[in-house]
């Protein structure tokens, strides 16, 4: 296992030993640091899949307000 040296400012440190106190704190912090890493990776994907979207609207045929209008009315029984 790799060692990861970092600071905090005291308070985070304080509420930290305080919410853990008696965990393994180096698991805890595994823990959140692979947490972190996985949300920003979900979050990469999210603008990823926004982007996409955006790039594909472009290239979808235009439709006027009445073109729907019409459509709406041809689903309706």
């Amino acid at each position: 296992m790799s060692t990861v040296n970092f600071s905090a400012p005291e308070d985070i440190k304080t509420a930290f030993n305080i919410t853990f106190e008696g965990k393994n704190k180096s698991a805890v912090i595994a823990d959140l640091m692979r947490e972190a890493g996985e949300r920003a990776q979900s979050q990469q994907r999210n603008k990823d899949a926004f982007q996409r979207i955006l790039q594909r609207r472009q290239q979808a045929p235009s439709v006027t307000a009445a073109q729907l209008r019409a459509a709406r009315e041809q689903g309706r029984p």
